[in-house]
């Protein structure tokens, strides 16, 4: 395929899905493009972002077995937050940044910051609320100010919209004040470490904290007025919220005893935090696996918090509106529904799809080929099929001889290169 000099925007897109599959990730985008069975905890996730785009906060739990798509469907929801204008991040919980510890969780938010339009950390977001602080001045004053009335200008409007910041956290406005006046001078030591004391990061200077007139560090027990005044800068600067997805909370059952209860502690005072709206414009989204909602070191072992996120019988009719969205295990008829949009999703990466060679019946035998190695384990492989049907379609896009019917081969006994642990646990198991 030869590239254009200027690839439009649903090529590049494609590419990016492609690549991502070839190298058995999920898509950074695009990802309603390949999404199945989602559609009804979609639009529940949809409605909620609206809710919180409003001024309200709110929480999600995703509750399913490996392989059930728990991290593609937050994936999703943070793209959609995306395009509704929230600036979003994405914690992975894990035993070296639990859950009980609150400030490890916010230094994961603040360096995991990712908008839309493309700013990318902390810093992004200052600058762009600094910018829109400026411009109101300009808009006010007038565009013939000189540099030093822009300033002295600039600085009263920001102490004024810290106002609101110092009632919630004086340490808070500090930094952000330090940020501002050092990066106006050119002092970029100093602006870099009040970004980075901002984010929660350790071994901050003293001398940064004396220049700021700050006391202390960030400790778990300020991390949500900190989020609250990081909310009140990004929606100043013209965001709607922030959506923060917190990956694999499961693992929190393997910390020891007090560790588990300071981790369920602290989402039970998130949800609190939520409900009393401490964190308007907030929507968090948490994924576990049923251990973690109904076993013994799960959030049982807090009856108030799993009294906050129970939800009622399930009748058939599952409904995503309460407190845990319940996925069921991929399919077979899943499976073939992603595939099917796979190769559209290639046919506009590259070029059209052969579907003489790679026909409906070639895909349906590729399933049945896969997931007999797996002991007809389908909801473990997703990933590694989709991996080897990209690697069929560029074979057949490279070669005009290439026949997939007579090249696609595989040992039915030894297992696959490229599992995870936890796709051989799954297999293990199962035999």
């Amino acid at each position: 395929m030869s590239v254009p000099e200027r690839m439009d925007a649903v090529t590049r897109e494609s590419l990016n899905i492609i690549n991502a599959l070839r190298r058995g990730t999920v898509p950074g985008s695009g990802l309603g493009r390949i999404a199945v069975g989602l559609e009804v905890e979609g639009r529940a996730i949809s409605q909620q972002l609206d809710y919180v785009a409003g001024g309200g906060g709110d929480i999600k739990c995703v509750r399913g077995d490996y392989g059930s798509g728990k991290t593609f469907l937050i994936a999703r929801a943070l793209e959609e937050a995306g395009t509704k204008g929230f600036v979003t991040s994405h914690v992975t919980v894990s035993p070296a940044q639990p859950l009980s510890r609150l400030k490890s969780v916010y230094q994961q938010i603040c360096s995991g910051l990712r908008t839309n339009d493309g700013t990318i950390g902390l810093k992004g977001i200052l600058d762009t609320w600094i910018y829109q602080v400026e411009e109101r001045v300009i808009a006010v004053k007038g565009p013939e100010m000189d540099d030093k009335g822009l300033e002295e200008a600039t600085v009263r409007e920001i102490e004024s919209a810290l106002s609101d910041i110092s009632r919630i956290n004086s340490a808070l406005a500090a930094g952000i004040r330090t940020y501002y006046l050092s990066n106006n001078a050119g002092d970029f030591q100093l602006s870099q470490a009040a970004v980075g004391w901002l984010s929660g990061e350790p071994n901050i200077g003293r001398e940064f904290k004396a220049k700021a007139g700050i006391r202390g560090e960030i400790d778990d027990s300020i991390v949500v007025p900190f989020i609250r005044g990081l909310v009140r800068i990004l929606t100043g600067a013209g965001y709607r919220g922030l959506a923060i997805a917190i990956d694999e909370a499961e693992t929190m059952q393997g910390l020891a005893k007090a560790q588990r209860d300071k981790a369920y502690a602290n989402l039970s005072t998130l949800i609190d935090g939520l409900d009393r709206g401490d964190l308007p414009h907030c929507f968090f989204l948490v994924t576990g696996t049923p251990a973690f909602f109904e076993g013994p070191r799960g959030i049982r072992s807090l009856p108030s918090l799993a009294d906050r996120l129970s939800v009622n019988s399930v009748d058939g009719y599952p409904n995503p509106r309460q407190p845990q969205i319940a996925l069921s295990r991929f399919d077979i008829k899943k499976l073939s529904q992603v595939a099917e949009k796979v190769i559209a999703v290639y046919s506009k990466a590259y070029r059209e799809v052969d579907r003489t060679r790679v026909s409906h019946r070639f895909v349906k035998a590729m399933i049945q080929k896969v997931t007999s190695r797996f002991g007809g384990r389908v909801d473990v492989i997703p990933r590694l099929f989709l991996r080897e049907l990209v690697d069929v379609l560029d074979k057949c896009e490279l070669y005009e001889d290439y026949d997939p019917w007579k090249s696609y081969e595989f040992d039915a006994v030894q297992l696959p290169e490229g599992l995870r642990a936890e796709e051989e646990a799954a297999i293990i198991v199962k035999f």
